[in-house]
């Protein structure tokens, strides 16, 4: 490693990069995922009793959800830089003292405003992109797909976690009780961080002046932020994760929905089904991705997952029943899981270490984008055209891209062949 970071000593950057201590840090930002994830569905799970409590409706719920979207859509980007600027390590503290405070204000939450002031902290609660800036600037650009994968099964195993244990203490202790447990939990991670993690984790190049002058603009400098799409391949790779992710985003957003209207599920059914998910993707993201990442192309494996994605889409039309739709489910999560891995593998690579964590957070911003418009489209279609209409686009879409991909692989390899 030849590449040292301008703000630490050499000594620190090497110590900080050899082997022992390095994977110890990609261990324990493991477990900071997966805490971190286990509070997020906790809270999933206990946030719609508490708003039936304190009296909203379907729309109102949905109207708190688009909130949290929006506060992410913004802040995800901004946080990136953040973390570029000062640190991942930083940035997670950041994080976790975000979300001390929003589970904090869920616990004493007693009216409607309430509800919707305890959503403000999510501006900056951004910590799995926190845990993939850390990976990513820890591991070498061959090896980062299957990274990334791994916290892939940290979200497995977060999900399972928090939907059994939000439901549990909810359920006997009560809501406020639940909370409280989270932001306790919340602390930890905080506690985690601030020990484990090292001030600087990245490994760069001394930058010349103008690189200088770039780190030294402000966080909120939209210029620093927006000029990533200027690299070769990122606006290209960017569209198609926008594009291409709009209607499974879509029909996620309105999966409680349809547990509940189309499939007649009980809560404690759609828990199991969660938890269904939640394996699945364990078992994906923990054991396959990694073994085809080390056999395939990104660009192949990108193909493969959106071409998949529209059979998942054609799949769904037909769909009936809850049965038909857990057959779907694997893989439906396998194209999922290899194309936001490989989508995010490939934007981190196209920009200078110096930008990863901005990359990672405009990439955290589609999934926030998705939560954002999500529920007006999905109930839109769902009112007007049933659930089939979900499959059907994701079909359209899906297949649009594909060839479109495959046309530019094709007209790629001709042009090399010349």
């Amino acid at each position: 490693m030849s590449r040292v970071n301008k703000s630490a000593s050499p000594t620190a950057v090497t110590d900080v990069h050899t082997g022992s201590k390095m994977q110890r840090v990609i261990y324990v930002t493991y477990l900071i995922a997966v805490l971190d994830i286990t509070w997020m569905f906790l809270q999933f799970s206990i946030t719609p009793y508490l708003a039936k409590k304190l009296g909203f409706d379907t729309l109102w719920i949905g109207y708190l959800q688009t909130m949290v979207g929006v506060v992410q859509l913004l802040g995800g980007p901004i946080f990136g830089r953040f973390a570029d600027l000062f640190g991942a390590k930083a940035a997670m503290c950041l994080s976790c003292t975000a979300s001390v405070v929003y589970y904090g204000l869920l616990a004493i939450a007693d009216s409607p405003l309430m509800l919707f002031i305890h959503k403000l902290p999510a501006v900056l609660m951004h910590g799995l992109p926190g845990a993939q800036m850390v990976v990513t600037d820890l591991t070498e650009p061959d090896k980062r797909a299957e990274a990334l994968g791994k916290l892939g099964l940290c979200f497995g195993i977060g999900m399972v976690a928090g939907s059994t244990l939000g439901g549990t203490l909810s359920t006997r202790y009560g809501e406020t009780f639940a909370a409280c447990v989270a932001a306790g939990g919340s602390f930890i991670s905080f506690l985690l961080v601030w020990t484990f993690i090292p001030k600087h984790t990245k490994i760069q190049a001394p930058q010349d002046n103008t690189d200088k002058k770039s780190n030294a603009k402000s966080v909120f400098d939209l210029g620093e932020i927006t000029r990533l799409m200027k690299y070769p391949g990122v606006a290209k790779t960017f569209m198609v994760k926008i594009i291409s992710g709009l209607p499974s985003g879509i029909f996620q957003v309105m999966f409680s929905v349809i547990a509940m209207n189309f499939f007649q599920l009980a809560p404690e059914q759609n828990g199991y089904l969660m938890a269904y998910f939640g394996i699945v993707s364990m078992v994906i993201q923990g054991g396959v991705i990694g073994r085809l990442t080390s056999k395939y192309s990104e660009n192949s494996l990108l193909l493969l997952s959106i071409g998949m994605s529209s059979l998942v889409g054609l799949a769904q039309v037909f769909m009936a029943n809850v049965f038909q739709f857990c057959f779907i489910v694997l893989p439906m999560m396998f194209s999922l899981s290899v194309f936001n891995v490989i989508t995010d593998s490939m934007l981190t690579k196209t920009v200078p270490s110096s930008d990863t964590g901005t990359m990672l957070g405009l990439c955290a911003s589609v999934q926030s984008l998705l939560r954002t418009i999500g529920p007006t489209i999905g109930g839109f279609l769902y009112h007007n055209y049933g659930v089939a209409s979900f499959g059907f686009i994701q079909f359209a879409v899906n297949m649009v891209v594909f060839v479109f991909m495959f046309r530019n692989m094709v007209n790629s390899k001709d042009e090399h062949r010349e």
